[in-house]
């Protein structure tokens, strides 16, 4: 599994020095605490939600000055958790830790314990940890978090957790030890389960398929992923990870139609900055339409940014085009090194009967009538017995309806059936139909996606109406006031 699966920010190059523009850093962090605090207070998401786009942003000229600088202002000094926090952190000389003096007097931030605050201090320090490599300290302070949040049950820290939540097991993943976090991670979801913390059910189920999958625990993957509570997606790009393991489930399973469905739709849901993910995706999809006996368009292997990665697999796939099962050999053995890091040497070895049933195909078409011993010699069988290995291929591939041919078996020949007019059967609807529904599919979830204000289905009241409401309202209380006077 390769790190730009993850889809995370682009991790900047280690420095301890003080940018020269620290000030403005500072500054911003103490906005976005400011941000989290009012957000704390009037219970509002989406102000957490816009300290954590405004964090990512920021996260480049963080340095170790402006870091301990913000746990001074954001922190009560001497409390544990701001002893705990600036320990992750080198300290600097007196005179860069006042650089900011002037801008810190002119707003000031009561120091109490806001939970939401202590768990973005959690973050940020550990964002800091990762980005200067520094991973076995990232384990331990991402796991002093993890103990902090347990005892949160707060819907303005759902947010903040999920994200923490992401780069606790990837501090776990990034020194291999992540089959430790596993019971882990179980016991969170079951947590977040119970406090109907949906987004950190998203979060905690996409990393216990990342965890299973690392591991190649496909069936406990699927026993899991089919067993989860399942809601509408709140993010998207929880949703199209889901996809990406669903699709990666479902190759290993022989569900080739359902698996590209799914490495095309989370393809098409990644954020456009996440290029190693739709890079990953793209892989996957290209060899389970290899699999399906499909041949990808050369532009999916000249997306922008793209080409040099998805080179071996344009190589394999003209190899599967062609049907050389040399030329297949070659390009396997050559780009053996990046299959294995792919993780997709497996599912090439099953391209092999593909890739001969390409040939066959190719064969049946440009000849009427062939020995079976030609056949074998075009196909390049190199077993012991490859008349009988041809034999039996093309007797399968009959069966199958790759081909429509017959075999003579007194002669030992294949004869060709002559090609019929496609449009004379259903392969035309049967296209049409599928594309049809791709299409009223994405249009369904374009309307799930859209967002309508309250009532909007409702039709306005014109002022004349009004009017008339009014009028009936004020002659029905006035009726009332006269009959009650007529009691008394």
């Amino acid at each position: 599994m390769t790190q730009d699966v993850e889809m995370k920010e682009q991790q900047p190059a280690p420095s301890n020095s003080l940018p020269s523009n620290s000030p403005s850093t500072l500054q911003s962090l103490k906005d976005i605490a400011a941000l989290i605090d009012t957000g704390a207070y009037t219970r509002e998401v989406r102000r957490i939600v816009r300290a954590i786009r405004w964090t990512i942003q920021l996260r480049k000229s963080l340095s170790a000055s402006v870091l301990s600088a913000f746990l001074d202002f954001a922190l009560l000094p001497g409390s544990e958790i701001h002893s705990r926090l600036s320990a992750y952190v080198p300290k600097e000389d007196e005179h860069d830790m006042e650089v900011d003096t002037a801008i810190s007097g002119t707003q000031t931030l009561t120091k109490h314990s806001l939970p939401e605050l202590e768990i973005y201090c959690y973050l940020l320090v550990l964002l800091f940890l990762i980005d200067q490599k520094r991973y076995n300290e990232a384990k331990v302070c991402s796991t002093a978090g993890i103990a902090r949040l347990r005892n949160l049950n707060k819907r303005t820290v759902d947010v903040l957790a999920s994200r923490l939540y992401f780069y606790y097991s990837l501090s776990y993943e990034l020194t291999g030890d992540l089959a430790e976090i596993r019971g882990n991670l179980l016991a969170l979801h079951r947590t977040t389960t119970l406090r109907h913390d949906e987004l950190g059910q998203e979060t905690l189920l996409n990393l216990l398929l990342r965890n299973y999958l690392h591991y190649n625990l496909y069936d406990q993957a699927e026993k899991l992923r089919s067993k989860a509570p399942r809601f509408e997606a709140h993010s998207n790009q929880q949703f199209s990870r889901y996809l990406f393991y669903l699709g990666k489930i479902r190759t290993i399973q022989l569900e080739y139609t359902d698996a590209k469905e799914s490495l095309l739709q989370a393809a098409r849901k990644a954020p456009v900055s996440a290029l190693g993910f739709r890079v990953q995706c793209n892989k996957w999809a290209i060899i389970v339409r290899l699999l399906l006996g499909e041949i990808p368009e050369r532009t999916v292997f000249m997306q922008k940014g793209m080409e040099k990665a998805l080179r071996p697999y344009f190589e394999l796939t003209n190899a599967v085009r062609i049907g050389d099962l040399e030329l297949f050999k070659s390009v396997a053995e050559k780009f053996n090194s990046t299959f294995s890091s792919d993780r997709t040497n497996n599912l090439i070895v099953r391209l092999r009967h593909n890739v001969i049933r390409t040939g066959l195909r190719n064969i049946s078409i440009s000849y009427s009538r062939i020995s079976l011993v030609d056949v074998a010699k075009k196909l390049r069988l190199d077993s012991p017995n490859p008349v009988a290995d041809a034999e039996s291929i093309v007797s399968k591939a009959i069966r199958d309806g790759a081909i429509d041919a017959t075999i003579d078996h007194t002669n030992g020949w294949m004869v060709s059936k002559e090609t019929g007019d496609i449009y004379s059967t259903n392969e035309p609807q049967i296209a049409f139909n599928s594309r049809i529904a791709f299409c009223l599919n994405m249009h369904n979830e374009a309307v799930r996606a859209l967002r309508f204000p309250p009532n909007s289905h409702k039709e306005k009241e014109s002022a004349e109406k009004r009017r008339e409401r009014q009028q009936q309202e004020q002659e029905l209380a006035k009726h009332i006031a006269e009959e009650d006077d007529d009691e008394f």
